[in-house]
C-alpha cells in the first residue's frame, strides 16, 4: 500500500501533550471531466467519496398516449356484431343443405330432361334421312270384310 492507514484497529486514549499525527493525503490523478468516456460520470458515494462510476444511460421518456379515435370504438363495438351475424349464417346454410341439395338435383334432372326432348328429336330426323336414300318404304294394307254378325270373313291382303 502507498500509504499507512490511518485509524489503527483499536483507538488507544488520547493524553495530554501526545502528538496527532494526520496521514499524508495521497493525490490521485484526476481525468478531466470533459474527457469522461460516454456513461462514465462523477459520482458522490453515500459515505462521501467522490469516484467515477458507470451509470446506466437514462430511459427515454414515453410517448404521449394519444385517445382512441371514435371511429375505432365503433369498430370495436361492431366486430362482435359481424361475427355473430357470420355466426348463424354459417348455421342456416348447415340446417339449409340437404334442401339444398334436393333443390340442386331436381335442377339436374330437368336439365337432363331438357336435353333429352331436344337431342331426341334431331336424332329421329338425322336417321330417317339416312333411311330414305337406301331402301324404298313399304305400305301394307288390309281389307277384311264380313256379311251378317256370324258370317265368314274374307279379305285381301296388299303389300307395296
Amino acid at each position: 500500500m502507498p500509504y499507512e492507514p490511518t485509524l489503527p484497529s483499536t483507538t488507544a486514549p488520547a493524553r495530554y501533550g501526545d502528538p496527532i499525527l494526520y496521514p499524508n493525503a495521497v493525490q490521485h490523478p484526476v481525468m478531466p471531466l470533459a474527457e469522461l468516456p460516454p456513461g462514465v460520470q462523477l459520482v458522490t458515494l453515500p459515505n462521501g467519496i467522490r469516484t467515477l462510476a458507470y451509470t446506466p444511460p437514462a430511459e427515454p421518456l414515453p410517448a404521449p398516449v394519444q385517445p382512441i379515435p371514435a371511429w375505432a370504438k365503433t369498430t370495436a363495438l361492431l366486430a362482435p356484431t359481424l361475427g355473430g351475424g357470420i355466426a348463424a349464417a354459417g348455421f342456416g346454410i348447415a340446417y339449409a343443405a340437404p334442401g339444398l341439395i334436393a333443390m340442386t338435383d331436381a335442377l339436374w334432372a330437368a336439365i337432363a330432361l331438357i336435353a333429352a326432348g331436344v337431342l331426341a328429336p334431331a336424332l329421329l330426323r338425322t336417321t330417317r334421312r339416312a333411311g330414305q336414300g337406301t331402301a324404298p318404304v313399304q305400305h301394307i294394307t288390309q281389307n277384311i270384310s264380313a256379311t251378317g254378325l256370324f258370317g265368314r270373313a274374307s279379305g285381301t291382303l296388299n303389300n307395296r
